[in-house]
């Protein structure tokens, strides 16, 4: 069972930044393939940016791309989301996931995740 909570959001003004982190265990986090994602008030949950277990391959939603980048440390169990120039259209509950099956091409294909966080509300204001 892996166990994932997410820190970090709050209230930033447009143009603003914030460093969302996703605390995770066990210790086999680093076999975890790791994603984002996010959920806007009567919206549907959608993908974020996802990295591979060694941080080397990275995806982008569009929306996000240039703006947002995500990283991980393997020794800190921590995956995180650092956001800028951060837009209205940006709020949303962000959740960490981790897909257990170690295989980046299939996760960013499906984007099912076996494990999620208990999320962090992102407010951005105008």
């Amino acid at each position: 069972q892996v166990q994932l909570v997410e820190s970090g959001g709050g209230l930033v003004q447009a143009g603003g930044s914030l460093r969302l982190s996703c605390a995770a265990s066990p210790r086999t986090f680093s076999n975890y393939v790791m994603g984002w994602f996010r959920q806007a008030p009567g919206k549907e949950r959608e993908f974020v940016a996802t990295i591979n277990w060694s941080g080397h391959s990275t995806s982008y939603a569009d929306s996000v791309k240039g703006r947002f980048t995500i990283s991980r440390d393997n020794a800190k169990n921590t995956v995180y989301l650092q956001m800028n120039n951060l837009k209205p259209e940006d709020t949303a509950v962000y959740y960490c996931a981790a897909d257990s099956s170690g295989s980046y091409y299939q996760f960013l294909r499906t984007r099912n995740a076996d494990f999620w966080g208990q999320g962090t509300q992102v407010t951005v204001s105008s």
